[in-house]
């Protein structure tokens, strides 16, 4: 897990594909290396999951964002990593994770989604 830039609570590595990236899992690993300074390589995609908190949007109905999550195996985790000075990153167990995760419903739904042991 990576501590959240904004909010300091502890979050799954996620963020957007880039242009130049010719898919998804490329952007992926890309965010988990910039995240969380690990090299990894994508095992399965955990699909689609809507993020549905309230934002301040006039519609309600709609979600904040949609992530696609991917199962990954870290390579290598490194010393360095460009948001090391924004971000801690932290191994925890399953039911570290589902707790920290608890109030936010579209991560603990990937890691629900993941082979994780329970």
């Amino acid at each position: 897990m990576i501590q959240s830039a904004g909010r300091g609570g502890w979050v799954l590595p996620k963020g957007g594909w880039e242009t130049d990236e010719g898919s998804a899992q490329q952007a992926a690993c890309r965010e988990a290396w910039e995240e969380a300074g690990v090299v990894c390589t994508v095992l399965r995609d955990l699909g689609t999951i809507p993020d549905m908190r309230p934002s301040n949007m006039l519609t309600s109905n709609a979600p904040r964002a949609s992530y696609q999550f991917f199962e990954v195996i870290v390579d290598r985790e490194e010393e360095q990593w460009p948001e090391m000075q924004k971000r801690k990153r932290q191994w925890v167990s399953y039911s570290q994770a589902a707790a920290a995760l608890a109030s936010r419903p579209e991560l603990l739904e990937a890691l629900n989604r993941s082979s994780v042991k329970r």
